[in-house]
């Protein structure tokens, strides 16, 4: 007999013979195949990665061949061998047949292997091309007009006493994505639903006609986009704090990258950029309003401020993992893979790993090594926007607690009323959010 969830030895053949050497496959993540994309998972998936994490923490969904990988350790031999496992965006988990999970197969283009999703060598000349414009100098110098920008979201919703704080979360994110690609601000209403737009390809959860309107905004923003790299590659500025889209545009002109890589990098950047900062800055208020205590210290000492980021990042991740996909036959963890299977590696398990921190629930601004986390990935693969998604989170939080003596969840909200996550298997990003402030 086999183990729930684990294959049995192969029977023996009527010679006495066996046919062969089974493949040792990773136990199932759940007794109910359906588990991973239950609503109670996605509205908080804690429970469910520390379950596995701790009796199998590299497990399959199903007959699907996508597997969960949940311990920091196992996460972090993934990226140091990238010779078996690339970064390309092949197939991606969704509710299939009876609600039941299956695998959707999505085409390999230049268009969609692209930064994050590229492998060496096209990784590393994505990465040079747009490195520049996000170095943590010239990030540091937006600090002003961000917190311009938050003082114009934040004035009007204190004013009024709080309410739904997920649109406020929204604006900050979605103007600096325009600045850093040379959009017009005045188009920002138009394309901060593109910028929520990414998640939802990959939650999981989106019905058939929800699929084919996200395909059809993801060609109206492609479009967008494409006639303003048209503008820029006409006007060839080179200097570095020119926008991102003349720089995309140098390399094309030089062919360095072809252009639909071009647009394809500047949508990963409406996601990466707009909707991960949009999560981070409303999963740090959600854990404000739930308690006045911390509330109260970074009042009093906001050099702490960037500590809690960090612990955010950390305890909430905006995006809970990424795929890798098996390049060639090999082992993890001891168990067996095949080319073409996938993993999702788990950032929101690993960064509560108890191997490697201590009291891993916990909010604590005293941890030793703060950055230490996998909340923006690891490795080569670490997010080039790091600096810009520490830098809104922290001025966002900086100007709502010095505008404010208290934020608390409207009576109610705990119970779930008034706090709704995106129902994502991808995401961790607020939907609702309703406070009062004073």
């Amino acid at each position: 007999m086999s183990h729930a969830g684990i294959d049995a030895e192969p029977d023996l053949a009527a010679d006495g013979e066996r046919p062969g050497p089974a493949r040792r496959r990773a136990p199932l993540c759940s007794a109910h195949p359906g588990e991973p994309l239950d609503p109670s998972v996605l509205d908080d998936p804690h429970p469910f990665f520390a379950r596995l994490r701790d009796a199998h923490p590299l497990s399959r969904v199903g007959e699907t061949g996508v597997h969960l990988v949940t311990s920091w350790v196992l996460i972090d031999e993934v990226l140091q061998r990238e010779e078996d496992f690339s970064a390309h965006l092949t197939g991606v988990l969704i509710r299939g047949e009876e609600g039941l999970p299956s695998c959707f197969a999505l085409p390999e283009t230049g268009a969609t292997q692209v930064m994050a999703t590229a492998d060496e060598p096209e990784h590393t000349v994505h990465r040079a091309l747009a490195q520049p414009r996000l170095a943590a100098p010239r990030i540091a110098a937006l600090e002003d007009r961000i917190r311009g920008w938050a003082k114009e979201a934040l004035d009007p919703w204190i004013a009024d006493g709080g309410g739904d704080f997920a649109p406020i979360s929204e604006i900050v994110p979605a103007l600096a994505v325009a600045h850093l690609l040379g959009l017009p601000e005045r188009d920002v209403q138009r394309f901060r639903a593109w910028a929520m737009m990414g998640g939802d390809m990959l939650a999981g959860d989106a019905s058939t006609d929800r699929l084919v309107h996200l395909v059809r905004e993801t060609s109206r923003m492609a479009e967008y986009l494409d006639s303003h790299l048209e503008t820029a590659l006409s006007d060839p500025r080179s200097e570095p704090d020119a926008p991102l889209l003349h720089a995309l545009a140098r390399g094309v002109r030089s062919g360095t990258i072809e252009r639909s890589e071009a647009v394809g990098i500047a949508i990963l950047m409406f996601g990466a950029g707009g909707e991960s900062t949009t999560g981070l800055i409303g999963s740090a208020v959600r854990l404000l309003a739930s308690d006045v205590t911390l509330q109260d210290a970074l009042r009093d000492t906001p050099s702490r401020i960037p500590r809690f980021v960090e612990e955010v990042v950390r305890l909430e991740p905006p995006f809970k993992f990424h795929y890798r996909t098996v390049r060639r036959t090999c082992q993890l963890g001891g168990f067996d893979l095949g080319p073409g299977d996938r993993l999702m590696l788990c950032w929101a398990a690993a960064n509560r790993d108890p191997e490697v921190f201590d009291r891993p629930d916990d909010v604590d601004l005293d941890r030793r090594h703060p950055k230490q986390h996998m909340g923006f990935g690891r490795g080569t693969h670490f997010c080039i926007g790091a600096p810009l998604a520490r830098l809104e989170a922290r001025v966002m939080i900086e100007e709502l607690l010095a505008r404010t003596h208290r934020i608390e969840l409207l009576p109610g909200s705990t119970s779930g009323g008034g706090v709704e996550y995106a129902k994502s298997l991808f995401v961790r990003r607020l939907e609702r959010l309703d406070l009062r402030v004073e």
